[in-house]
């Protein structure tokens, strides 16, 4: 299976200047866990993640004084969609990641994520009976 076929196409591009808030209020309005954060002055790509939020916040940051610029990702590692899912998980497992931002020639498609490529791996979820 290749990532293509197990990334979210949802990704939300956020700029260097939303707070924190902000990029949780987004993050968890499409209940994802990660956004690529665009900066046209170096036009760069990073990613920020739900763990980089939660550091800050728990640290005693201000996410309403806080830029995502403080806490984005910068040296990202990035998947094409033709790689496979266990390039993904190697490329993760070595980098000490849970999210893969997803480009073409174009520039981003899609987020691959531990969660997805799970999905693909296990067997589907079964309901069962509870004994009674």
């Amino acid at each position: 299976m290749l990532v293509r076929d197990a990334m979210s196409t949802v990704v939300l591009t956020i700029g260097p200047t939303h707070t924190l808030r902000q990029a949780a209020r987004l993050m968890s309005a499409r209940r994802i866990g990660a956004a690529v954060v665009h900066d046209p002055d170096t036009c760069g790509l990073g990613i920020i993640t739900e763990r980089d939020i939660l550091d800050a916040v728990g640290s005693g940051l201000d996410p309403d004084r806080e830029t995502a610029s403080a806490h984005t990702t910068t040296d990202v590692v990035f998947a094409a969609p033709a790689w496979t899912l266990q390039e993904a998980a190697e490329a993760m497992t070595h980098g000490g990641f849970r999210h893969l931002i997803v480009l073409d020639s174009d520039g981003p498609v899609g987020i691959v994520s531990v969660r997805d490529i799970i999905r693909c791996w296990a067997p589907a979820r079964r309901t069962f009976a509870a004994a009674g």
